[in-house]
């Protein structure tokens, strides 16, 4: 039986960038993924500056197109906010080259890749065996970016307590002057759908164009009618190829800790994507590089690990998600208020969510606070 010191379960950017932090540090890491790679990832694909930024070698390799300004339409008003930065805020990645390139260079620094292991039960103890469908693997502690879905939460013992949104995307080829006319910048539509947003994201040949309800509801939504309607509402009236990928989004983190039986869970697993765009990509890489962190500064303690990875999280993750799942609620659920505020602080706000996505700032920790102070100004001013 093949024994490391930590089993990285999942080879996604969360899943692959711990691996890579880790083969740094002198502990002996495995990546068990169930797939063979490179494999298609359901997607956007849009890796903001905050990520990009994260990772500490050069992707420029797999990045299809920079995009230096981001647009946001309101549905059914004249706004329309726009930002510009000096630095790409979005460069869009096809999930497939991407994550390879993170798992061939942890590869590079001697972690080791077992692919088409489909990860069948874990049996807890001092040192955990990983049952896989080719064989057992044994490790001390495993690190869970295995998405959305996450059997390993599962398995491990995790109640489910995430808010879970759906998402439909289609990979499209358009006729040239369509794809002309919308590959200029990345393009975000609020209320495209009830309680959401479409998006339409350029990659090198191709456009990724999606629609998402990004806060838990009551009644059911058709996401192929919403689809359908946004294409009409881009302008888009023939589709020459197209390709459609349902998939969920978790928009809130856990809130029964993030790590159990030395499992520690990153990425969709713990529910870091951003509560108000369901942005992933830079939050799973930046928990895989805690997680990491964590054990590796822990000298292999169990204890101290898990501490440490709360520790980090909560200073450099939680608060903001936090803020994001109240903020979310005003940008989905009260329009009018999120349109006054479009409108009459826009360029403010704009500069303000695109530092966010540079990772320049943060949204504040004291959300109630700041929401007070906002309206006070709007009030007396």
């Amino acid at each position: 039986m093949k024994s490391f010191d930590v089993a990285i379960i999942g080879s996604g950017p969360a899943g692959a960038s711990a691996a890579f932090e880790l083969s740094g540090k002198g502990i002996s890491t495995v990546i068990i993924e169930k797939e063979i790679l490179p494999r298609y990832k359901t997607c956007g694909g849009g890796l903001v500056y905050r990520g990009r930024k994260a990772i500490p070698f050069d992707v420029s390799s797999v990045i299809d197109q920079e995009f230096y300004e981001v647009d946001a339409y309101f549905s059914g008003t004249d706004i329309k906010l726009t930002a510009k930065k000096d630095k790409p805020i979005i460069s869009m990645v096809m999930r497939d080259a991407f994550d390879h390139l993170i798992v061939e260079k942890a590869k590079e620094n001697g972690v080791t890749l077992l692919q088409n292991h489909k990860v069948e039960n874990i049996t807890f103890g001092e040192k955990q065996i990983i049952h896989t469908s080719q064989g057992d693997v044994e490790a001390q502690f495993i690190i869970a970016g295995d998405g959305a879905l996450s059997p390993i939460a599962k398995i491990a013992g995790w109640k489910e307590t995430r808010t879970i949104i759906p998402a439909l995307e289609y990979e499209i080829e358009v006729p040239p002057e369509d794809f002309e006319r919308l590959s200029k910048n990345v393009r975000f539509d609020m209320d495209a759908l009830p309680y959401g947003y479409g998006w339409c994201f350029p990659k090198k040949n191709h456009l990724s164009v999606g629609v998402g309800v990004f806060i838990k509801t009551n009644g059911k939504i058709n996401l192929k009618k919403h689809y359908a309607d946004y294409l009409k509402m881009l302008g888009i009236a023939n589709v020459l190829k197209e390709e459609a990928h349902g998939f969920v989004i978790p928009v809130s983190p856990r809130t029964d800790s993030f790590v159990k039986n030395n499992v520690f869970l990153i990425g969709d697993a713990a529910g870091f994507a951003d509560p108000i765009f369901a942005e992933g990509i830079s939050n799973s890489i930046i928990s895989g590089i805690l997680a990491a962190q964590s054990i590796a500064e822990s000298n292999l303690n169990a204890d101290l690990a898990a501490q440490l990875y709360h520790e980090k999280l909560e200073e450099e993750l939680l608060p903001q998600l936090r803020t994001g799942v109240v903020a979310a609620k005003y940008v989905y659920k009260h329009k009018k208020i999120r349109n006054y505020f479009a409108k009459k602080y826009g360029s403010y706000l704009t500069n303000a969510l695109a530092d966010v996505f540079m990772g320049d700032r943060t949204l504040p920790k004291d959300y109630k606070a700041a929401l007070r102070r906002k309206f006070k100004e709007v009030i007396f001013k």
